[in-house]
């Protein structure tokens, strides 16, 4: 069984607060990678409430983004979940992203968790670092063509981090 986490491909992170040409290139390719994986499609979303900007997060990045209830704060359209399962995360890597892929291995043996997204130095690289820590045995790959960073050296930086962790960068 294959998985794949598309991170945080929100509208804040794409077209809204934190617009990026970066991520907007990647558009195309994370829809076709999507439209053709034959395994389970899962979603993470960027959350933050009104309060973002008291947050440690919020004093080190203070530009409200991902707000709950906002336009911001959803998937792209042109990414619709439809019936996949999305995890709100109210911090850079989910945990409960990471327990619900135990208890689905547990079940049925993963052989890859594949992550594209949104951003490659941050989110994709903290998710990628959450899995491989609760299930390191499990081949987790980070699909660099359907990952956008802040900034392209920034992007190159975590996907050389992610390699050293035993993650495979393609």
């Amino acid at each position: 069984m294959d998985i794949l986490i598309v991170v945080d491909m929100q509208n804040d992170f794409v077209y809204g607060s934190l617009k990026n040409d970066e991520a907007i290139k990647i558009v195309p390719n994370v829809k076709k990678y999507i439209d053709n994986f034959s395994g389970e499609v899962l979603y993470t979303k960027d959350t933050h409430y009104g309060n973002y900007l008291d947050t440690n997060e919020g004093k080190h990045l203070p530009i409200k983004h991902c707000i709950l209830g906002t336009v911001g704060h959803n998937i792209i359209k042109e990414l619709d979940p439809k019936n996949a399962k999305v995890f709100q995360k109210e911090t850079f890597g989910s945990v409960e992203l990471a327990c619900y892929l135990e208890y689905v291995n547990s079940k049925n043996k993963i052989n890859n968790v594949v992550l594209i997204g949104v951003c490659t130095d941050i989110c994709v690289l903290a998710n990628a670092v959450v899995i491989k820590t609760h299930l390191p045995e499990i081949n987790v790959i980070v699909e660099s063509s359907c990952c956008a960073g802040i900034t392209k050296k920034s992007h190159k930086a975590a996907l050389c981090a992610m390699k050293s962790l035993q993650i495979e960068v393609r």
